[in-house]
């Protein structure tokens, strides 16, 4: 699943290439897209102009005029992919947009396009998005967060540290990849309790995800199946890994193989040497 890094990605090139554009045609092709009343779904957008696309979570909202939002989440293979408005569609192409350019800008199609169709694509209103029930149960964002409420937010908890990370509702955007990553980088075993973890290793935690965040937003993301950015690139991080999907293989900094293990039902890879429990 695209984690913050790959949503980021996404976000940024969405604003690049539609905000400021007109949407004139809308169409939802796939079941698990449809809405109520797809025909008003489309009749409310065609006309509408996208003034912004945020980010909170893995979460995308592609801002429109009138007080309208598109809800995206990408789930596991979601991708928003640029096309010219000649193309032909696909199976797994389930909502279509054509926006209009002008003298120097051609109109430009833009396919969300699902494989796996887990992926949710809604229609909501703008001040309504923050009383949703997925975004208000949200946790803070792991760029902006304070050394302070970090600490707060993991150092009394009895729960094993790899699945808080994975919490949506305790820190917004992380999974597998880059909580891997992060423990790693931290020295932190995932099997820790959050609870006998001390500040310092906290304070460390929480810079690290953040470098690594910031280092894999630079890079456009992890691919490693069908994620790429809106202009069809795939991400650039994936060579950079240190210990996610690299079972068995030796760590970089002490030679010892990286180990796979299921905690909490999810995988979580790992150096036994570097990051002792």
């Amino acid at each position: 699943m695209p984690e913050l890094p790959e949503v980021e990605t996404v976000a940024r090139g969405l604003r690049t290439l539609i905000v400021g554009r007109t949407i004139v045609e809308a169409k939802l092709l796939g079941a698990k897209l449809k809405l109520q009343n797809p025909r008003k779904f489309a009749w409310v957008v065609r006309g509408k102009v996208v003034t912004d696309v945020t980010r909170r979570g893995k979460h995308l909202f592609v801002q429109l005029n009138d007080n309208w939002t598109l809800w995206c989440h990408l789930r596991m293979t979601g991708r928003f992919v640029e096309r010219s408005v000649n193309d032909a569609l696909d199976k797994h192409d389930h909502a279509r947009f054509v926006f209009c350019g002008d003298d120097e800008a051609p109109d430009i199609a833009l396919v969300f396009r699902d494989v796996r169709k887990f992926g949710h694509l809604r229609l909501v209103r703008t001040d309504e998005i923050q009383s949703l029930p997925e975004i208000a149960a949200l946790g803070p964002e792991p760029l902006t967060i304070s050394k302070q409420d970090f600490v707060e937010l993991f150092a009394g908890r009895k729960r094993i540290i790899k699945p808080a990370l994975l919490d949506q509702h305790i820190l917004a955007g992380l999974g597998n990849i880059y909580a891997d990553e992060a423990l790693f980088a931290a020295g932190i075993h995932p099997q820790t309790r959050c609870c006998d973890t001390t500040t310092e290793q906290l304070l460390v935690l929480r810079k690290v995800i953040i470098k690594i965040l910031k280092q894999a937003i630079s890079r456009m993301g992890t691919t490693f199946d069908s994620y790429s950015g809106v202009n069809g690139e795939p991400g650039k991080f994936q060579t950079y890994l240190q210990v996610y999907g690299r079972e068995g293989e030796p760590c970089y900094k002490c030679g010892s193989p990286i180990i796979r293990e299921v905690i909490a039902q999810r995988s979580a890879h790992y150096c036994e040497r570097c990051q002792q429990l």
